[in-house]
């Protein structure tokens, strides 16, 4: 698409590139901080483009950060690049096929968020050199969004102190400006430990771990109908201490993921949890200890930069996708439910229409009522520094977050369209930021008021360590 503005034709000069990358990252899908094939692309780009590159920050081994310009403002635009577990598919495929039986695969489009946030932080860099302005642009390529909130480490080790602004998108069905709803969360294992006997001999010895996780289950269940009604809680048995049914588990585990609407809330909803494991274990006889894991914010509004951004966006208009894409996306929504499309339109504010397989409208600001939301690590950086993040077309309507219909979509054309869209809409954001200090002053000012009389507390204690598994420690 060629567009008199000239940021959007440094954007278009480098889509070959940049599509290049996001295909790469596709191939080569990787979980939380194992992603070092992922972040070497990143990094070779940045380097090769011209920015400064910092790898392993925040003490992240797969952690990138690469900056261009002087003086002036600094703008943060935010990639991912991190995969998920058992989504390996092949691409392009309207059928569950997968490349390998449970490999990984990018069920939420993190091959397109990285690779376009650093379309747009490039086509920036290039802006400012061209026109010898002052400014600086960073990208942040951040591993383990997906659970491992590198972003929270990021904001805790000082990296975000110096930025003015940051800007980010995801991958969705629709085009437009996120409502800035999340919720906050909480991964906390909570690990119990009994006493092993015969369970047929000597049951009066034992002391049963896995009782007591049972228990606390139960006991958390009934919380939920006295807990808000936009919280939740989540949870798995990692380690139900064994599969002898003649032993008396002495160990037993549950990782817990609780979330709830604000920082505040989760605190104290955390806490109830809390007390409810430490009952379990006075009910056994047992004990048990609790680990925070990782932990998210939820995200903080801003008015002024979501209609700058929303004013892109009109002023760009939709992504323009062709019959061979739209074709090919309703191939798709031949794999989904009606439930799935309708829940799709519900959640960003429009009107069902049927029979529209790709986006081709711009979502108003602060759509659909903001009930069915997940978390993001966004939501941390947000509290620290003023944030804005956009949704960017790249996958047919309907499609569930984290399926292989998501994978299988994440190589096509109209993936790559809606990817250059949101870099040219997230591009021409930061450099209005950088000519007009005012803008900056606005945003200032409305992030301050938001946050009046509540402190900020990182959802991550100063003794979590990013959980970084053995295998990455090379």
């Amino acid at each position: 698409m060629t567009n008199a503005d000239a940021i959007w034709t440094l954007v278009e000069a480098k889509r070959e590139i940049f599509f290049g990358l996001s295909d790469r990252v596709w191939d080569t899908p990787e979980t939380n901080y194992m992603e070092f094939a992922s972040a070497d692309a990143h990094a070779a780009i940045l380097a090769t483009e011209g920015f400064r590159v910092a790898r392993g920050v925040g003490g992240m081994p797969t952690a990138v950060i690469g900056e261009a310009g002087a003086g002036g403002p600094i703008i943060a635009i935010l990639g991912e690049f991190d995969a998920l577990p058992g989504l390996s598919q092949e691409a392009g495929i309207a059928q569950e096929r997968p490349l390998e039986a449970g490999g990984n695969g990018h069920g939420c489009g993190h091959n397109l968020l990285g690779a376009g946030a650093m379309m747009a932080a490039t086509a920036v860099k290039d802006y400012l050199a061209a026109h010898g302005l002052a400014g600086r642009v960073r990208y942040y390529g951040c591993p383990a969004e997906e659970g491992g909130s590198s972003k929270g480490f990021m904001v805790r080790a000082g990296l975000f102190d110096d930025v003015d602004i940051a800007i980010s998108w995801h991958p969705a069905p629709f085009a437009g400006v996120n409502n800035p709803v999340s919720l906050a969360c909480n991964e906390i294992d909570f690990h119990f430990t009994g006493r092993a006997a015969h369970a047929s001999a000597a049951p009066h010895l034992g002391r049963s771990a896995l009782d007591a996780l049972e228990l606390m289950n139960v006991g958390v269940n009934f919380l939920r109908e006295h807990m808000p009604s936009t919280a939740r809680i989540h949870y798995a048995i990692t380690d139900a201490g064994g599969n002898a049914p003649n032993v008396v588990q002495a160990r037993a585990t549950a990782r817990y993921l609780v979330r709830a609407r604000s920082l505040p809330e989760l605190h104290a909803l955390s806490a109830r949890v809390s007390a409810i494991a430490d009952g379990a274990a006075l009910m056994t006889g047992t004990t048990v200890q609790s680990r925070i894991v990782s932990g998210d914010a939820n995200l903080v509004g801003n008015t002024p930069l979501e209609d700058l951004m929303h004013a892109h966006l009109e002023r760009l208009g939709p992504p323009v996708f062709d019959d061979q894409d739209r074709a090919t996306a309703e191939e798709f929504q031949k794999t989904l439910s009606a439930e799935d499309v309708a829940s799709a339109f519900e959640r960003f504010g429009m009107k069902l229409r049927k029979g529209v397989a790709l986006c081709d409208a711009i979502f108003p600001p602060e759509s659909g009522a903001g009930t069915l939301v997940g978390s993001t690590d966004v939501g941390t950086v947000s509290w620290v520094v003023p944030t804005v993040q956009m949704r960017g077309a790249t996958y047919a309507i309907g499609t569930p977050g984290h399926s292989w219909q998501l994978v299988a979509q994440g190589k096509l054309p109209a993936a790559h369209k809606g990817m250059e869209h949101a870099a040219k809409v997230m591009a021409a954001t930061a450099l209005d930021l950088i000519r007009s200090p005012d803008l900056i002053a606005a945003a200032k000012h409305d992030h301050a008021a938001r946050l009046d009389g509540t402190p900020f507390v990182n959802p991550i204690p100063d003794d979590v360590d990013p959980p970084i598994p053995v295998a990455a420690l090379r």
